[in-house]
């Protein structure tokens, strides 16, 4: 029932929405006469800040056109190389028409980055991927709304989720080179695992950040959240069906709308303090930090369901079974042994200030790979950096880019 109210409440808005933008345009336009009316900045200001609050946010596009490899530009095409019910497999290729350049970027390594499962949309890693495409062919998992996946398709799970992963590493091949950023970290270990396990070729290398291999340590209020509250509290308190307006009518969810209140009320304070800033920027008339703030929560304000069985699976799982860490995780039926992977380097990162996957957790990693060679298993600190410094921002570009960057170099034979 809530979900239905939300929407009904988004459709009752959405007008308001319009007219608020409409209005802000009125009171700002150049060419309009209201611009000099006693106080239009402000009004206008309002008026914007009113429409941004109160409009839907839609999946932003990566929009990667063009990227530098060695100080030459080169285009990038988006392209689905294998696409799946809950997910597509993207590809940014590259092109280039030097003659010099094309044998190199051939040579470079192949980075797949299996992004969140968690609410936001895989676009929230643009950033990543784009320093990625300097050095690098780069894939991303681009995850599927549930809301937008017909009933009919059936459940999914966390165990699908490995499957999926699996299924992408052999797509592309045993060259590659995995980066798991947050939730996926878990998953990604437990796929790679399970390959060794059977004897399959496993990825050069592994790279893993701000996520919860070990939830117990420094718990978080996201940990909290799941330790404190029953496996039947979750599934019935934040579990809705999706409304018969979407393809995925009738599928049961955790909802975008519910996580994002979750989001938002971790730190309510800098919420305000932004939109404040905001309005402030357009009475002064900075467009820059306007923009900026606008780039910011065109990204952060747009999230997607998540399918019911696979969120449940994750609390249970990783949050309140520590199945992974405790080595009684099985995965439809196999059980997932770390301690066999063997040839697969492993590099961890964790953001010395997150507030969301705390210190230790990605790092427990490292005792569980026990097959791994020590000198193969780097772990690296970003200091002053927060859950997102550690993917998205000046932080992830000048210091953590370039620890990627080598040690996939190292592993690239």
């Amino acid at each position: 029932m809530l979900y239905q109210i939300y929407e009904t409440q988004r459709a009752l808005l959405t007008p308001f929405s319009e007219f608020a933008s409409a209005s802000a345009k009125l009171y700002s336009h150049p060419l309009s006469p209201f611009t000099h009316a006693f106080g239009a900045e402000r009004i206008a200001a309002g008026f914007d800040l009113l429409h941004r609050l109160a409009k839907e946010y839609e999946k932003p596009p990566f929009g990667i056109t063009s990227v530098q490899v060695n100080g030459v530009d080169v285009a990038v095409q988006e392209r689905v190389a294998l696409e799946k019910p809950f997910c597509r497999l993207l590809r940014f290729k590259r092109f280039t028409d030097d003659p010099k350049l094309l044998p190199k970027m051939k040579d470079q390594p192949t980075v797949l980055v299996v992004a969140p499962l968690s609410g936001h949309h895989a676009t929230l890693l643009r950033d990543t991927v784009r320093m990625l495409l300097r050095d690098h062919k780069v894939y991303i998992t681009d995850w599927i709304d549930a809301r937008m996946v017909p009933a009919e398709v059936g459940p999914f799970h966390l165990d699908d989720y490995v499957e999926y992963v699996q299924e992408f590493i052999r797509h592309i091949g045993p060259h590659v080179h995995v980066m798991s950023v947050c939730q996926p970290t878990v998953p990604v270990l437990a796929a790679i695992s399970l390959m060794a396990t059977r004897g399959e070729q496993t990825p050069r290398s592994m790279t893993m950040m701000g996520g919860p291999i070990d939830a117990r340590r420094s718990p978080t209020a996201v940990n909290n959240l799941a330790t404190t509250r029953s496996y039947e509290w979750f599934e019935n308190n934040v579990i809705y069906r999706v409304p018969p307006n979407y393809p995925g009518a009738g599928r049961r969810v955790y909802p975008g709308f519910l996580q994002y209140t979750g989001f938002v009320a971790m730190n309510p304070d800098r919420h305000v303090s932004s939109h404040y800033d905001y309005f402030l920027d357009l009475v002064r008339g900075d467009g820059d930090s306007a923009e900026a703030h606008r780039r910011f929560y065109d990204e952060y304000n747009a999230v997607l369901d998540m399918p019911a069985e696979y969120y449940l699976d994750t609390i249970k799982t990783v949050f309140q079974d520590f199945a992974l860490v405790n080595g009684t995780w099985r995965v439809r039926g196999e059980l997932v042994r770390p301690q066999d992977i063997k040839t697969t380097a492993l590099l961890t990162i964790e953001g010395e200030l997150d507030d969301i996957s705390g210190a230790g957790q990605t790092r427990a990693a490292h005792d569980l790979c026990t097959g791994i060679p020590k000198k193969e298993q780097p772990h690296y600190v970003v200091e002053g950096a927060g859950h997102y410094g550690i993917f998205s921002g000046r932080r992830w570009r000048e210091k953590v880019y370039p620890v990627v960057r080598d040690f996939i170099a190292r592993h690239d034979r």
